[in-house]
């Protein structure tokens, strides 16, 4: 019987356009098929994992194809709907499938090779002439085997290593190779069992009498591990670690009962995932009359509509309408897709869900660690439903799972600015994004928000999507009063700056007699966004990005927060050397400081990126505070959405004006989410909450709009002026940003396109301008905006846009300019 060749069609996890064809091995032709990765050589020496898209016998014209490598699943990781998604999201977003894959697939997925340095078989030593850094790796390579290239850069103090490398491979001092790393290795964990002679009442009384005796340690281990296995059939294998726990013994003390021939060790594949029982059940929830006819109007709105946009105000109950929606969907054999803007939000909806729906439940966000993410893809990929997580609660990439039987999406503070993905690409809104997905696997799409986005909002209101409204607070709890506070108003002091106006101060205050909590919202982290020379007004900034360095007092450093660049304080002014450098403005850290001086006896945190970067840090500070162990919670948008609090009665807004001052079309939109949805953590249960604006605009129409809850009449001024003026929703954008480290070509090059542009779409480009930050990372920024009618075919004028993009990237005066296109921009 004559073999078949055949090849596949695979994606690589790179910036590059298309798929790439390779030959199968014909010993591997009866194992390969579509969503295995496959490892395959790429370029000249460079090894990747691929994903296979098809599997043909069609011979590529005009080249011999390479053989993959290898085979690296047995199952496919990768179904045909995430497949579909993938090939939307790069169209939309106008960006690589393989960007699309290398954002998707958790990188303990992706193995790639490393290169090594090996000493050149023909090389011996006094041969070459070598300078000292050559020498120190050639030496050192005498000694060893192998060098990576970062070994090799650490070796010889050098940054740039590669020129060093190239020269000694030119010498043939060492040839380079490459070699593959496997990212991704099961837990492996020891067992304990009870050896079988022993599994009897009357040989363990006999062990028991002599080790009574003679080893009482041994005898506490023995007891551990009938304690442990009595609610267990028969003498079952348990946790070594969890074993020694109980009994307070040694590894020494158990070998010797392992020497004894009673207990057995053996290792086993454990998950690295912790996963907790159910306690109540979802009927247990008792819905008013709000929730309730809010519940049956969403059911059956999702019998003609697809999304549903449920706006509710807050602390109105809309997670227990999302319980039952989750629970409705997963009787029906369905899985759910729960996704949170913000990692902190998880903590509090985890224990929720799990209370409910106990193993069933899986999280996914950037804290967990990639081995841990592979096992939750692989939970999610299970093929038997109760091995599978059902319901998935996670951050924005949680929409690259691979779903099967998708039936429910909820997209909770859907109007948050968080879903958007900036850099690097793909640039997706992970809400549009889930909508899109949910209607591949033909599941219904809730988006849930007290201050909806008005993009959603004008697709509820044309028809698009169905609107049901919540407007009553659950079990009758009042809607916060809102006082405004004018810090014009305030007295003026010589010697200090104070933050806080008298108001703000006297609800404190009285909160704190009360044993209530406050939060206090202050969107900059940091202890103050700048430092400034009284004399000549020079200001400290980052030497890689256009942007003035933040003062951290904790590691009393200043710190660039796009880049991370840091450098001490300065004693004096670098340009004309006077000591009067003042901080200016104020960050999370100052207002900490600042309410600690005022009020000593109180206990008050922070809950900003600076101190929840570990794994677990927003939940820590969430439990404290729920444990009323913090009085004081200062932070930035992160206390801002979703938390719900029993015993908060004041929330304080530092400073509104900042948000309404920032030039951007969605300024206020996201002046009135943001303060309104901070406003809602006031007042739970029996207690009216009050919620402190700080200002020097008091009149200003959106406090007003927050004051009053005036949504309504917001989106109405705002919508007229965006269709004046060709703004979303009733134009669709798509940002161009031309970047290169020499200005001067940046702005020939942003000038030369930005007229090409306007030649193939008239009348719809803007620019090219300088950003708010002009320059990151070395990189010189100008940035192009073209906006399109709903009316005309998007997808045709992207088409024309990345044709002309791929022509004037090719152009050799222009080889050094980065272009990337951000559709939707946010």
């Amino acid at each position: 019987m004559e073999r078949k060749t055949l090849f596949v069609d695979v994606m690589l996890p790179l910036p590059v356009k298309g798929l790439f064809t390779y030959r199968v091995p014909f010993e591997s032709n009866d194992h390969v098929f579509p969503g295995q990765r496959v490892a395959v050589q790429f370029g000249r020496k460079k090894l990747y994992t691929a994903l296979v898209r098809r599997v043909h016998e069609r011979v590529p014209e005009g080249y011999t194809p390479k053989y993959i490598l290898s085979i690296l699943d047995e199952q496919a990781i990768v179904n045909d709907v995430q497949y579909t998604f993938w090939d939307w999201m790069s169209g939309y977003y106008m960006c690589h499938p393989g960007e699309i894959m290398n954002a998707a697939l958790p990188s303990a997925f992706k193995l790639a090779s490393e290169s090594k340095l090996r000493l050149h078989p023909g090389f011996r030593v006094g041969d070459a002439d070598l300078n000292e850094k050559e020498a120190l790796v050639a030496e050192a390579l005498t000694n060893r085997s192998t060098l990576s290239i970062k070994e090799a850069s650490d070796l010889t103090d050098r940054l740039k290593v590669l020129p060093l490398v190239n020269t000694l491979i030119e010498k043939q001092v060492v040839i380079l190779e490459e070699e593959m790393k496997d990212q991704y290795k099961p837990r492996r964990e020891e067992y304990v069992q009870l050896a079988g002679e022993y599994q009897q009442e009357e040989a363990i009384r006999e062990v028991f009498d002599k080790l009574e005796k003679r080893a009482f340690k041994q005898l506490q281990i023995l007891l551990a591990y009938i304690n442990i296995s009595q609610d267990e059939d028969g003498y079952p294998e348990v946790s070594k670690a969890a074993l020694l726990k109980m009994a307070d013994a040694n590894q020494a003390q158990l070998k010797e009962l392992v020497k004894k021939g009673i207990f057995n060790i053996s290792e086993k594949t454990v998950s690295r995932l912790i996963e907790k029982e159910s306690s109540e059940k979802p009927a247990n929830i008792v819905f008013n009359e709000h929730q309730q006819k809010a519940l049956d109007q969403i059911k059956n709105d999702f019998r003609e509509k697809e999304v549903c946009l449920l706006h509710g105000v807050t602390s109105s109950g809309k997670t227990e309408i999302y319980i039952n929606l989750i629970d409705e969907a997963l009787r029906q054999g369905k899985q759910v897709l729960y996704l949170l803007p913000e990692i902190a939000l998880t903590t509090q909806i985890i224990n929720r869900l799990q209370k409910f729906f106990g193993k069933q439940v899986g999280v996914y966000h950037s804290r967990y660690n990639e081995r841990e993410r592979v096992e939750i893809w692989n939970k999610v990929l299970a093929d038997e439903p109760e091995k599978q997580y059902n319901i998935i609660l996670g951050a924005r990439s949680s929409i690259f799972l691979p779903f099967s039987r998708l039936g429910l999406v909820i997209v909770d503070e859907e109007h948050d600015q968080s879903y958007k993905q900036y850099d690097p690409a793909p640039r997706y809104h992970a809400r549009d994004a889930a909508i899109y997905l949910a209607s591949l696997h033909k599941a219904k799409t809730l988006l849930g928000t007290a201050t909806p986005s008005f993009e959603s909002y004008y697709n509820s209101s044309g028809g698009k999507y169905s609107l049901v409204e919540l407007n009553h607070r659950y079990r009758g709890i009042h809607m916060p009063e809102i006082i405004i506070a004018d810090f014009r108003k305030e007295p003026r002091k010589k010697d200090s700056e104070s933050h806080f106006t008298t108001p703000l101060l006297d609800h404190i205050e009285e909160a704190l007699k009360n044993k209530e909590q406050v939060i206090l919202f202050q969107n900059r982290r940091g202890f103050s966004p700048r430092l400034e020379c009284e004399v000549c007004s020079w200001i400290p900034m980052c030497i890689r990005c256009d942007i003035s360095l933040t003062y951290h007092k904790k590691s009393d450093h200043l710190r660039c927060h796009y880049c991370g660049y840091h450098t001490q304080v300065p004693a004096e002014c670098d340009h004309c050397g006077s000591s009067r450098v003042l901080m200016r403005g104020f960050g999370t850290e100052k207002v900490e400081e600042e309410l600690s001086l005022i009020f000593p006896d109180a206990s008050i945190r922070r809950m900003d990126l600076d101190t929840t970067r570990s794994k677990h840090g927003h939940q820590k500070i969430i439990n404290a505070f729920e444990k009323k162990e913090i009085d004081v919670l200062v932070g930035t948008q992160m206390v801002t959405k979703g938390l719900d609090f029993d015993h908060v009665s004041i929330v304080g807004i530092m400073n509104a004006d900042n948000m309404l001052n920032f030039p951007d079309f969605r300024s206020f939109e996201r002046s009135f989410q943001m303060m309104s949805q901070v406003a809602g953590r006031a007042g739970r249960k029996n207690k009216r909450g009050k919620v402190i604006i700080q200002t020097y605009n008091p009149k200003h129409e959106v406090i007003l709009d927050v004051v009053e809850g005036k949504f309504k009449e917001l989106y109405a001024r705002q919508m007229s002026e965006r269709n004046s003026f060709h703004y979303p929703p009733y134009y669709r954008l798509i940002q161009v940003r031309v970047l290169n480290k020499d200005y001067r070509v940046l702005n020939e090059a942003a000038k030369v396109l930005a007229v090409q542009l306007r030649s193939i779409f008239p009348g719809k480009v803007l620019g090219p301008e300088y950003p708010l930050v002009s320059r990151i990372k070395n990189q010189y920024i100008k940035q192009i905006l073209i906006k399109a009618s709903r009316t005309e075919s998007v997808g045709a004028l992207k088409k024309e846009l990345q044709l002309h993009l791929d022509d004037f990237t090719s152009l050799k005066a222009f080889k050094s300019v980065r272009v990337r296109i951000d559709v939707d921009p946010r």
